[in-house]
């Protein structure tokens, strides 16, 4: 896979550019759940502007009315230029692709065609909330294969669970998230061919969530699941909607391996109305001409992990973190701080700043927060003082009353 090509000196770092006076404007859940004297670094949105090319497609939609159906292959074709010069993955192959309202509903309906009720979906965890939300509201239920102590696939555990997962005599799915949500985890070549090979000695279907695949740091490679030997009966779902900030614009794509064809030519027509034709417009011409953006991005964020990590080092010396080589997302191991299974809440409480509970990613979680990067230098500096600040509250003596302490 070839490397992303170094940023352009010329394009402004995007998350330099907004003030929070403006960021307090915006009216999502980022900006909304809490109260204004939170700082919010918890749920997957960017502090950023719209890449321009996003901007010109959206507003000359509207200037044309045209907020219609979705239609034509136009954002699939997009995908596999964009996989092409950016992985080099050239196989993706457009007859076998689908658009679908978002990457979870997307995955929910390849669930739908790999398994039945009852069937069992091994995850990864610590991992995204909604895999078991979605997995156990689909009526399937949940296998953990957790990661090793080291935040990669344990290939060990991944068969023992493949084993247990079709041990019952059903079906059985392994919901892959690749990166990996919350470590930041990009899977090796080597790793992928592994789980595919394990995978189709099981009987197991892979589904790969690969939403976060253009949000990998310049020196790392990313591989497609479904670029892997072995991988022809795979499943995957993409969209632009982490790089470029478009969760509110709908829209993203299912493929298939060769051996999976006829498996996705069963999805349902009426899947295919979920989509936004105006997030389908956007997300085409972010994978078109958005990539100057997406990489001063990719800067930014480079340039905030390494800020993240001296600031941690200096006032929460006791915090474990490995910086990610993917998504826009730090997990920081705080169990040394002496805060319990939840630090997130005592963090929110305490010190006024927002961030994602480990509890629910699952086994590995407790103890655990997750902290959104995507945001300016000041925003993080000020996020690890408050953290700072509201450990030290809790260790502050208490005052007794009638002892004058």
């Amino acid at each position: 896979m070839t490397r992303i090509p170094p940023h352009r000196p010329g394009v402004p770092n995007p998350l330099h550019t907004l003030t929070l006076d403006q960021l307090r404007r915006r009216t999502s859940m980022k900006w909304r759940t809490h109260p204004a004297d939170v700082l919010p670094l918890w749920v997957a949105e960017m502090d950023v502007p719209l890449a321009p090319a996003v901007v010109r497609a959206v507003t000359g939609a509207m200037e044309l009315g045209d907020t219609g159906y979705p239609a034509g292959t136009g954002y699939a074709e997009a995908l596999a230029d964009f996989a092409g010069k950016r992985w080099g993955w050239n196989d993706l192959a457009v007859e076998r692709t689908a658009i679908v309202p978002d990457v979870m509903l997307g995955v929910v309906e390849m669930l739908k065609l790999v398994t039945e009720p009852g069937d069992a979906v091994v995850v990864n965890p610590p991992v995204y909330p909604p895999f078991y939300q979605f997995v156990t509201h689909l009526d399937r239920r949940v296998v953990e294969a957790p990661l090793g102590p080291d935040l990669r696939l344990d290939l060990a555990a991944l068969e023992e669970a493949f084993r247990r997962a079709v041990s019952g005599g059903g079906r059985a799915a392994y919901l892959l998230c690749s990166p990996h949500n919350p470590t930041g985890t990009v899977h090796t070549a080597g790793e992928l061919a592994a789980v595919a090979a394990l995978a189709e000695r099981h009987g197991v279907r892979v589904v790969a969530d690969e939403i976060h695949a253009p949000v990998v740091t310049g020196d790392t490679r990313f591989t497609p699941y479904l670029a892997v030997p072995g991988a022809e009966r795979g499943l995957a779902l993409m969209s632009a909607s982490k790089g470029w900030n478009l969760a509110g614009l709908k829209a993203a794509l299912a493929l298939a391996g060769p051996g999976a064809a006829d498996d996705l030519a069963r999805m349902p027509e009426e899947v295919s109305h979920g989509p936004s034709h105006v997030g389908v417009l956007a997300h085409t011409a972010a994978l078109r001409d958005g990539t100057d953006w997406l990489d001063a991005v990719l800067a930014g964020l480079d340039e905030n992990r390494r800020l993240l990590t001296g600031l941690l080092a200096e006032h929460l010396p006791g915090v474990v973190h490995r910086a990610g080589e993917a998504t826009y997302l730090a997990w920081l191991d705080c169990r040394a701080l002496g805060l319990g299974d939840d630090p997130a809440q005592v963090f929110l409480d305490r010190g006024r700043v927002a961030l994602s509970s480990g509890i629910p990613f699952g086994s590995g979680g407790a103890g655990h927060v997750r902290l959104n990067l995507a945001t300016s230098p000041e925003v993080i500096t000020e996020a690890v003082h408050r953290m700072r600040a509201a450990l030290d509250r809790g260790r502050a003596p208490r005052h007794t009353p009638g002892t004058g302490a």
